[in-house]
């Protein structure tokens, strides 16, 4: 149980309510400063992450940095000052440097103003926990409308929280030591749900070339990735077990609705599940309809480009038995017969996409054509034995997925705990000595 102080006063600021008596109120303007130092031939790019790491750029990875290297006016960065991202605030990029160094003036870098008054760690938390109560936004949107970039004379207006000093640094150090060890058992249910994504790949990779039988005598394939497969299966080339159809459709993710005449594909939504069902609700009405961009039940959803190369060949299920539209950056497999079960041909596509990472191309954005599909080959067992195996998959991952949500589900009680705790402690409705 969680102490409180003994005596609180009203802030007299709104959004703060109450708080410890001995506990004063000042604006940010009175504690901090922004400073606009020189830079010096030594000093290396200091760049602020939405985690709250302030830290040179070679420390943390570089991709997607092109463009902030062309800016101009940069200004320098000492360790210990806090940093604050203008234009990323609102998501979390306010820390404390660890290191000197120099940065864009997309920053604004602040030092304290008053000597023994101010513990720049403790107002990083409060600050981070302003943003994550969208309190930053909010605050950036009703100065300037036209943005939501928070800047320096924002800070300085904001009227601030003051405990004692040596309450500030308690503070700090408690929630370091805190949020480091949620941060852990996150980390932990977090590496328990990657193994169980990796358990749910290697039971369908194995039923898909293996079948369920142990005893089953097994022949070489002749297809390295598949390997060696039940002695009476089959290996075929999949455009032999399926159409494909590249996805063209033009409406956008602005355009999709709550209800309409058909259940809208659209790259942006679909690559993040694995079965279209009731509970994808995305629409779009007729204006769209083509007749050869039609999804329907069975009919496996391919993502053909991607922004990562592990993205890329995600597959979706259409389990729905009205009409699906096809949008771009997709292709769909459609069984020809009722030779090809299709959750079979389903549960085969989350081994074959791997093989389709040899054909990517691209740098930033990954993507394969409808060719690619052409060339990749299969395991085909007995009709009643595709669907034996597509039964046992569903049964099985059905469990992996049921386990997999409740670790997400403990990840997010850890999460809101966390928020709770950070904003219970900055703004004293909880006391920690």
């Amino acid at each position: 149980m969680m102490k409180k102080y003994q005596h609180y006063k009203n802030s007299g600021v709104a959004w703060l309510g109450e708080i410890p008596e001995h506990w004063e109120i000042i604006k940010g303007k009175w504690l901090f400063t922004k400073m606009e130092r020189p830079i010096r031939k030594e000093d290396d790019i200091v760049t602020c992450f939405r985690d709250g790491e302030v830290t040179l750029r070679k420390n943390r990875k570089i991709d997607g940095f092109t463009n902030a290297l062309k800016e101009h006016g940069y200004q320098g960065i000492r360790k210990g000052d806090l940093v604050i991202h203008n234009m990323d605030a609102f998501a979390g990029a306010i820390g404390i440097s660890d290191s000197d160094g120099k940065s864009t003036p997309v920053y604004s870098v602040c030092t304290h103003r008053i000597e023994n008054k101010v513990n720049s760690y403790f107002y990083t938390y409060f600050l981070r926990n302003l943003a994550k109560l969208g309190f930053i936004e909010s605050l950036a949107k009703g100065i300037r409308e036209r943005s939501s970039d928070f800047r320096f004379n924002d800070f300085g207006k904001l009227e601030l929280p003051v405990p004692p000093l040596e309450e500030q640094t308690a503070i700090a150090n408690f929630l370091d030591d805190k949020t480091t060890k949620i941060d852990q058992a996150i980390a932990i249910k977090q590496q328990q749900i990657e193994l169980l994504k990796e358990r749910r790949q290697i039971l369908i990779h194995k039923a898909v070339t293996r079948g369920l039988n142990e005893n089953v005598k097994l022949k070489d394939s002749g297809v390295e990735w598949i390997g060696e497969i039940p002695e009476h299966w089959e290996v075929k080339k999949l455009i032999g077990l399926c159409r494909f159809v590249r996805g063209n459709s033009t409406f956008s993710k602005d355009e999709l609705l709550n209800d309409g005449q058909y259940v809208a594909l659209q790259y942006g939504k679909t690559y993040k599940v694995n079965e279209v069902d009731k509970n994808y609700n995305f629409y779009v009405n007729d204006e769209f309809y083509k007749e050869t961009q039609i999804v329907n039940y069975g009919d496996t959803i391919f993502i053909s480009t991607s922004e990562t190369i592990e993205d890329l060949g995600h597959s979706a299920f259409y389990n729905r038995n009205d009409l699906g539209l096809l949008g771009g950056e997709q292709l769909i497999l459609k069984p020809y017969n009722e030779k090809i079960n299709c959750h079979y041909l389903y549960f085969s596509s989350k081994v074959f996409s791997k093989e389709l990472r040899k054909y990517a191309t691209g740098i930033k954005v990954f993507r394969f054509n409808i060719n690619d599909l052409k060339t990749i080959y299969t395991a085909t067992p007995p009709l009643k034995e595709q669907k034996e195996i597509a039964e046992f998959i569903e049964i099985a991952t059905t469990k992996i997925a049921t386990a997999i949500s409740l670790k997400q589900k403990e990840i997010e009680k850890l999460k809101e705990y966390k928020m709770s705790l950070i904003d219970g402690v900055v703004t004293g409705k909880v006391r920690v000595c």
